[in-house]
């Protein structure tokens, strides 16, 4: 069981919960494997928080960010300091990552030699500068691995086009942070050698992700990082069938998010694999779609998602193995 979160109703530590239930209640060897793509819900899915560090929010004022340190592995999520969640007036040409590296430089403080940050929801656009201005001087990262999750191949200079405008950007103020992105291309070849302009991905979190290649960091596809994490290849190879999920399919669920990435790690494996999502765009794909809303109505699927998903995993068990219990 390999889902993604379904956004508002569980966490993917739920979902995966809720679909094993039956199945492992029907005698069959169940493995959860909570997943996530660099987004939110990366920190849970590796383990969750089990330190607390206060770094300066979005806007400056300060916030008590959660983050993971286990055998001097830290894990940060940028949204528990730079995140849009953590802002009740937004300011998208205001919003710094200067947290987020501050927490990078807690973690490495405490131990951390490899250091993983996943980028999803955050409120910010720039590139990164305010977390390299924490990080300043670099020199303490001598030695430290950083892996940057990112669940989007965003180009650098694009990134206020794409994602500013869900920041609260007017288009004035996404053609300002456009001007600015590009200035510190200029900036970061500069001072760092490095080109974010010609990296993919260097966009996410409103460059973010580019600003931390400049120290070093690898861009990692996210679900790509987690999996490896939690060693999800080895665990389908072992498994007769996969379920993975979400709670809205659409053609992006195949670029980099959870529910493609499970579905391609089962198809290299020879597995059978199967989606069970909570509603579902019309996508053209070959992997089976089990879609919450359309098997029990939106109203039940919202409200009551976790039984849902137990009574799908029951229909999947009931059509997938045979009379000799043996999966088909």
């Amino acid at each position: 069981m390999a889902p993604d979160k379904f956004r508002g109703t569980l966490s993917a530590r739920d979902a995966a919960a809720a679909i094993a239930g039956p199945l492992r209640a029907a005698g069959h060897d169940v493995v959860e494997v909570p997943m996530a793509d660099g987004g939110e819900g990366t920190l849970d899915a590796l383990g969750g928080p089990n330190r607390t560090t206060t770094v300066s929010g979005p806007l400056g004022d300060p916030v008590e960010a959660g983050w993971r340190l286990a055998s001097r592995r830290a894990v940060i999520e940028m949204a528990q300091a730079s995140g849009l969640a953590l802002l009740d007036e937004v300011d998208a040409v205001a919003a710094s990552t200067y947290g987020t590296g501050e927490l990078i430089a807690a973690a490495v403080e405490a131990g951390a030699t490899h250091v993983l940050v996943g980028l999803g929801g955050s409120a910010t656009t720039d590139g990164g500068s305010g977390a390299l201005r924490a990080l300043y001087p670099t020199s303490q990262l001598r030695g430290v691995r950083i892996e940057v999750a990112c669940d989007v191949t965003t180009p650098f200079t694009d990134a206020a086009r794409v994602f500013a405008p869900q920041k609260g950007a007017s288009p004035a103020q996404v053609a300002f942070l456009t001007r600015r992105l590009e200035a510190l291309v200029d900036q970061y070849r500069e001072q760092y050698g490095v080109d974010v302009s010609e990296l993919e991905g260097a966009g996410a979190a409103g460059g973010l992700a580019g600003g931390l290649a400049c120290v070093g960091a690898a861009l990692v596809p996210g679900v790509e990082l987690v999996g490896d994490a939690l060693g999800l290849p080895d665990l389908i190879d072992e498994a007769d069938v996969v379920v993975t999920g979400e709670g809205h399919l659409d053609a992006e669920s195949f670029e980099g998010k959870v529910v493609g990435g499970v579905a391609e790690l089962a198809r290299a494996s020879g597995v059978p694999c199967v989606a069970v999502v909570g509603d579902a765009d019309p996508v053209e794909t070959d992997l089976p779609v089990v879609s919450l809303v359309a098997r029990f109505g939106r109203e039940r699927a919202l409200d009551d998602t976790a039984e849902c998903l137990g009574e799908v995993a029951e229909e999947l068990l009931d059509q997938a193995v045979g009379a000799d219990g043996r999966v088909r």
